[in-house]
This record gives structure tokens, C-alpha cells and sequence, in this order.
């Protein structure tokens, strides 16, 4: 089986607006599919990819993205305690969103790869391994 995939929402907003990189999270998706497999987003990403949109398009446009997510090889990743504590972990020591922390903490939990082209990334990719979606 391919290797477990985390969606940031960077990777989302590539991919539904077909910005630079998007091809490389169509792929990621595609490669999960076929291993029976599936990429996985934390709701806190789910709730960050919706406001993104719903500011860059409007409400109507913001749901319709949720339905097509919807339909893709994505598994929502619930968000406990643990995984609270362990991005607040992550948060103070680096200079990354909360919500980025999340996506991180996640990936560390399911031993899987970050699929993102955020910058802020780049301080912590001794802590997990990242799939660029561009050079």
C-alpha cells in the first residue's frame, strides 16, 4: 500500500481552485484510491479549508466544496484531547498556525506524510515527512 497521506488545506485550496500544484494532491488522491486506501484530513483542516473558500467564493461555492470533498478518498480524522495536546505542543515550540499544528500533530500520530506547499512547513520538516506540492 501507498504511503498514508495527511491533507493540509493548502493542498485543498490547490486542488479546488487549480492552483500551482494541484496536479500533485489529484495524484495523491488517485494513489490512495487505488491502493483501497484513503487520505486523511483532521476536522480542524476541514473547518480551515471551508472558511478559505467561502472567503475567496462566497457561501453557495464554500458548500458546493464540501460536497465535492465529500466525494473524494478523505476520511475525516476526529479531534480529541490528545491530538488538542499535542498541537498545542507543537504550536509553542514552532512558528506555524494552530491550525497547521493540527495537520502536523496528525501526521505524527498516524506516522503518514503531509501533502502541502505551505511555508510554514518548512520549520518543522524534521518532525514529519511533507510531499511538496511544488519545487
Amino acid at each position: 500500500m501507498s504511503e498514508k497521506l495527511v491533507l493540509d488545506s493548502f493542498a485543498l485550496v490547490s486542488l479546488f481552485h487549480r492552483e500551482s500544484g494541484w496536479e500533485v494532491v489529484q495524484s495523491g488522491l488517485y494513489e490512495q484510491e487505488k491502493a483501497h486506501g484513503r487520505c486523511i484530513l483532521n476536522w480542524i483542516n476541514w473547518g480551515e479549508f471551508f472558511y478559505i473558500v467561502k472567503r475567496r467564493v462566497g457561501a453557495a461555492k464554500a458548500t458546493e466544496a464540501l460536497r465535492l470533498l465529500e466525494q473524494l478518498p478523505v476520511d475525516l480524522f476526529p479531534v480529541d484531547q490528545p491530538l488538542v495536546k499535542a498541537a498545542a505542543e507543537i504550536k509553542s515550540a514552532h512558528a506555524v498556525s494552530y491550525a497547521d499544528a493540527f495537520c502536523i500533530a496528525t501526521a505524527q500520530q498516524l506516522n503518514a506524510t503531509v501533502l502541502t506547499n505551505d511555508p510554514e512547513f518548512r520549520s518543522v520538516q524534521h518532525l514529519i515527512k511533507i510531499r511538496w506540492l511544488t519545487k
